[in-house]
């Protein structure tokens, strides 16, 4: 056979054709199927612009609606972390509040006159005399205050 020629394949088989069915005269009849092979290398494709307008107009709407949906989910999560954040931040602030509470006690405890003279006693201070202790007034708290020359009284140490 010549190139390009038809190529037969298939088998005889036995099929009834007609709409009535009734068989042929032999009973059967043979179909046989051919192979045509079609070269379409040079066949080319005609580009259709409204079909490419179409096809930009859908990708254009599904890059937005993209683009909306992982907006949306970015806010989304977002509040999400900053809630985190803030209850983060409120339990924070719940112990540094306790532990300012905690301070506050303890220099209560601290500036309680009467522990600061056991204290004193134990260290061997004695109270003061009278005309030793100079009461300020609220209202002189943070006015400049005039240094004055006190008579320094000298004790021997062997004394």
């Amino acid at each position: 056979m010549a190139a390009g020629a038809m190529h037969i394949t298939g088998m005889i088989t036995p099929v009834d054709t007609r709409p009535s069915g009734r068989r042929s005269v032999a009973g059967i009849t043979p179909e046989f199927y051919f192979q045509k092979t079609i070269d379409n290398s040079r066949l080319v494709k005609v580009s259709d612009p409204q079909r490419k307008r179409e096809i930009r107009m859908f990708s254009a709407s599904v890059a937005a609606l993209f683009l909306v949906v992982m907006f949306y989910a970015w806010q989304h999560f977002s509040s999400i972390e900053y809630g985190y954040k803030i209850e983060a931040q409120k339990s924070e602030r719940e112990r540094l509040v306790e532990v300012n509470r905690t301070l506050e006690l303890e220099a209560a405890s601290l500036r309680d006159p009467g522990r600061i003279d056991a204290l004193a006693r134990r260290m061997g201070l004695e109270s003061p005399q009278p005309g030793q202790v100079i009461q300020l007034n609220s209202d002189d708290v943070g006015a400049p205050i005039i240094a004055q020359a006190t008579p320094v009284a000298v004790i021997a140490a062997g004394q």
